[in-house]
C-alpha cells in the first residue's frame, strides 16, 4: 500500500499543471507581462528542487512517512495563499510555500516506491509511480480549463486543498512513523560526484529543460496566437503529459528487461523530434501537426523519466533510498529551472525583434538542440563502453 499512497501524494503535487493553462488569465489579473509568469513558475520549481534532496537526506533519518506527511501539510497551505493572493508578491510566496512541501513529497515518495519494491520489479514499480504523476500533469491541463472558463485562475488552487487533506490522511494511516532499519549513512560529496551519477543526471537536467518549452510557451501559443479557449487550449496543451503517461508503464518493463541506457537514448531523441517540429508550428499550422508534436515531445519524456530514475536509484544503497530520489528531483528540477530561463530568455530577447511567432520558433529549436544534443551524448557513452 505504502508505493500507491507515495503515488496519491505525488499525484498532488504533479496536479500543478493545472497552473501552466491558467498564465493567461494570471497575467490579465495582474496586469503583468507573459514573460513574468516564470517567477511563479520558478518560485515553486527552485524552492522544491532544492528541498527535494534535503528532504530525502532527512527522511533517511527521521522516516519517509513523517517528511512525507509535512510536505502534504505545507502543499495545502501553499494552495491556500495561492488562491487567495491579493497581488502577484502574495502569489510568489504561497508558491515558495508550496515548493517546500512539493520538495517533501517528491523527495520522499522515490523512495517509498523503491523500499517496497524488488530490486527485479524496481522498473515497474517506477513506471506506475512516475505514470502517476504524468496522469496528474495530463488531467491538469484538461480540468484546469475547464474551471478557469467556468470559476476563475483561482479554482485550479483551491480545489487542491482537499485533495492534500484526503492523500495526507491517508499517509497517517498508511504509511510507518520509523526510518528505515540499520544506521543510516549521511550522503557524502563523494558519493554526488561518482561519473556515472553525474552522467545521469546530466541527461535529466537537459531533458527536462528541454521539456519547459512547451510547460511554459504552448499555453500562450494554442490561446493568444491561435485563438483557443481555455478548454480547448487545455485538451491539446495535456497531450504532452499524456504521452508521458502513457510511456511510463512501457519505459519501465524496458528497464527492467533491457536496463536503464536503452529507452534513455530512445526517450531523448523522440522528445527531440516532437520539440523540432514545434520549432516550426506558426498560428496556421495543421492542427493534428501541433497535437502529434505535443504528444510526441511528451511520449519521448515518458521513455526517459523511468529509467532515469531508476538508474539513480540503483546507484545508492537502502538506507539512502530517501536521498537517491531528492537527488533524481533534484536534477530532474534543476533542469526544469534552467529551462524556464533559457525558453523566457530566448523568447523575451526576440519578441522584441522579430514578434512573437518568430520567437517561439527560436525557443524551441534551442530546446530541441539541446535535447538532440543530449541523445548523442547517452548514445556515445554508450559506445563508448561497449569498446
Amino acid at each position: 500500500m505504502s508505493r500507491w499512497i507515495a503515488a496519491a501524494g505525488a499525484f498532488v503535487a504533479s496536479l500543478d499543471s493545472m497552473v501552466n493553462i491558467a498564465f493567461p488569465a494570471m497575467t490579465a489579473a495582474f496586469a503583468v507581462a507573459p514573460e513574468q509568469m516564470r517567477w511563479v513558475i520558478v518560485c515553486y520549481t527552485g524552492t522544491y528542487a532544492l528541498m527535494s534532496f534535503v528532504a530525502g537526506a532527512l527522511a533517511d533519518a527521521l522516516g519517509h512517512g513523517r517528511v512525507f506527511r509535512v510536505g502534504l501539510a505545507l502543499s495545502a497551505v501553499g494552495f491556500l495563499v495561492v488562491g487567495l493572493s491579493p497581488t502577484l508578491g502574495w502569489v510568489l510566496a504561497g508558491r515558495v510555500t508550496q515548493g517546500l512541501g512539493g520538495g517533501m513529497i517528491y523527495g520522499t515518495a522515490p523512495g517509498i516506491v523503491t523500499l517496497s519494491a524488488s530490486a527485479e520489479t524496481r522498473g515497474r514499480a517506477l513506471g506506475s509511480f512516475n505514470a502517476a504523476v504524468a496522469v496528474a500533469f495530463a488531467l491538469g491541463p484538461l480540468v484546469a480549463g475547464i474551471m478557469i472558463e467556468t470559476i476563475g485562475w483561482r479554482s485550479v488552487f483551491h480545489a487542491r486543498v482537499p485533495l492534500a487533506a484526503i492523500a495526507l490522511m491517508w499517509a497517517a494511516r498508511g504509511l510507518p512513523h520509523g526510518a528505515v532499519a540499520g544506521t543510516p549513512r549521511l550522503v557524502q560529496s563523494r558519493d554526488l560526484l561518482r561519473l556515472d551519477l553525474v552522467h545521469a543526471g546530466l541527461l535529466s537536467f537537459v531533458a527536462n529543460a528541454g521539456i519547459f518549452a512547451v510547460w511554459l510557451l504552448a499555453p500562450f501559443y494554442l490561446v493568444a496566437r491561435r485563438g483557443l479557449d481555455a478548454t480547448a487550449g487545455g485538451a491539446l496543451f495535456m497531450l504532452t503529459p499524456l504521452g508521458t503517461a502513457l510511456a511510463a508503464p512501457l519505459a519501465g518493463r524496458c528497464t527492467d528487461r533491457l536496463g536503464p541506457r536503452p529507452p534513455i537514448v530512445v526517450g531523448l531523441a523522440v522528445e527531440a523530434i516532437g520539440l523540432g517540429v514545434m520549432s516550426r508550428a506558426e498560428p496556421g499550422t495543421n492542427v493534428m501537426t501541433v497535437a502529434i508534436a505535443l504528444l510526441a515531445a511528451g511520449f519521448g519524456l515518458g521513455l526517459f523519466q523511468v529509467p532515469s530514475m531508476a538508474w539513480i536509484m540503483g546507484m545508492f544503497p537502502p538506507a539512502q533510498q530517501g536521498a537517491a530520489g531528492g537527488v533524481a528531483y533534484l536534477t530532474r528540477t534543476l533542469g526544469v529551472v534552467a529551462g524556464v530561463f533559457v525558453a523566457s530568455g530566448v523568447f523575451a530577447a526576440r519578441r522584441s525583434l522579430v514578434g512573437f511567432d518568430a520567437a517561439f520558433r527560436d525557443a524551441f529549436t534551442v530546446a530541441a538542440l539541446m535535447v538532440g544534443a543530449a541523445a548523442l551524448l547517452g548514445l556515445i557513452r554508450r559506445r563508448s563502453r561497449a569498446r
